[in-house]
């Protein structure tokens, strides 16, 4: 038996504490906020009787790390995959994108050979396995050359554009493109009662095995001790354990942790995210419809934020008392002026775009305004990422790292941190 620290209550920290405490280990989870579940957690209104996530989320049907392990778990009935749509903007209209068949009606593309390249450029990607080549290019570049310039301009651009800024877009690797290609599926799913439910039954389920989950627990420094293993420091005291697992952002590992040596300290920092902002609205009325999930807003046609999702033509009003939830979500860089407005300063800004998708809007629709900020967010995937990529076991022993930052080439999500989190759970037990 091990004592072992985790630092983060995220889907990382939370499974690991799952593998770890069923092979006989004594764990315990230090997490800063006041609840479990990272970026995944939600909230409450107190009409409803589902929570809503404080950043739009969802998995697909390829996610079969996190489905296996809620299959493990026997709660497999517990989660849904109902049937979403995906519109993007073009020439003041909407365009169903949540499909091949569909994305190749889009006017965009224009016609004959550009639709024809543009099919072959998706079914390689969907089809090879090989992105390390890929790494060695741009998104644009490769885009441009196989895809098309006009393909490229009208379809990808935009969205690389809002979700990485001026600063990053034409730096983002082919390989993070291959990667939504390649494991994305149109089927996207949730859990009954939302993330939030999700993670709390996980955190019980955690507690009922005998693992301590300390919340509003920040973890201010890890030391060394003399003896072997590891202090962490927390405003409640120090406490001592055989190994520790981090699962925060590569900023505050390298912050808490400055006795790590000074090359992979300069790892850490060298990582580049975005941040998160995303207003979350209760309305009175359904804004799109004609039952749209997801529009792509570019914003380079006047849009101040990168997405709009209705999260209740997804999910049924009832689930939400009546309510309808929409959200406006944008990634930015985290010293972003979004990140510094107030709620009503932000939603003076958003109001516009959503008359835009809809003109009956009105202000008195809205029945209540929530803010969700995060600096760290979204990693930004540049040329060969994969040779920057901090790993798992860092060079003091017993001390490891698991971040979203790492699992690279796909994108971020509670799958992958799933993964991610096996992995270090492998590392930690081979000691």
């Amino acid at each position: 038996m091990k004592s072992i620290g985790i630092i983060g209550a995220g889907m990382a920290g939370l499974t690991a504490a799952l593998d770890l405490v069923k092979q006989g280990n004594n764990v315990t989870i230090y997490e800063a906020s006041d609840q479990v579940g990272g970026l995944s957690s939600g909230f409450k209104d107190p009409q409803w009787d589902w929570s809503v996530e404080k950043y739009y989320h969802h998995w697909f049907a390829s996610d079969r790390h996190i489905l296996g392990l809620i299959e493990e778990l026997g709660w497999s009935d517990r989660v849904l995959f109902p049937r979403p749509y995906t519109v993007m903007y073009y020439k003041e209209k909407w365009y169903p994108l949540d499909s091949v068949s569909s994305a190749l009606l889009f006017p965009g593309l224009g016609w004959g050979i550009n639709k024809i390249r543009f099919g072959l450029a998706v079914l390689y990607l969907r089809l090879t396995n090989h992105w390390e080549p890929l790494e060695k290019s741009t998104a644009e570049t490769w885009m441009r050359k196989w895809a098309g310039n006009q393909v490229y301009e009208t379809m990808w651009k935009p969205m690389i554009d809002g979700k990485f800024g001026e600063k990053y877009a034409e730096q983002v690797n082919m390989a993070w493109m291959w990667a939504r290609f390649h494991a994305r599926t149109n089927r996207l799913g949730t859990y009954k009662g939302g993330f939030q439910a999700f993670n709390n039954d996980m955190a019980n389920h955690l507690r009922s095995l005998g693992v301590e989950i300390k919340l509003n627990s920040t973890v201010e420094r890890i030391t060394i001790n003399p003896k072997g293993g590891f202090s962490l420091r927390t405003q409640q005291g120090a406490h001592n354990y055989d190994r520790v697992l981090v699962t925060t952002s590569p900023a505050i590992f390298a912050k808490i942790t400055p006795q790590l040596p000074n090359e992979y300290l300069q790892g850490l920092l060298s990582l580049t995210s975005m941040g998160a902002v995303a207003m979350t609205l209760a309305i009175k009325h359904q804004l799109s419809e004609k039952g749209y999930y997801w529009f792509n807003l570019p914003k380079q046609a006047g849009f101040p934020f990168l997405a709009l999702v209705e999260h209740t033509n997804y999910l049924s009003p009832d689930y939400f008392g009546g309510d309808h939830i929409i959200y406006c979500g944008d990634y930015l860089e985290p010293d972003h002026e979004y990140f510094q407005l107030s709620k009503d300063e932000l939603l003076e800004r958003f109001l516009p775009a959503l008359k835009r998708i809809n003109p009956k809007f009105e202000r008195n629709w809205i029945r209540k305004v929530w803010l969700h900020r995060a600096k760290y967010a979204q990693p930004v995937p540049l040329l060969n990422q994969s040779k920057i990529i901090p790993p798992i076991q860092t060079p003091l022993d017993g001390l490891y790292f698991a971040s979203m930052s790492q699992v690279y080439p796909w994108d971020r999500g509670t799958n992958f941190a799933v993964e991610i989190a096996r992995k270090a759970v492998k590392l930690i037990q081979a000691k």
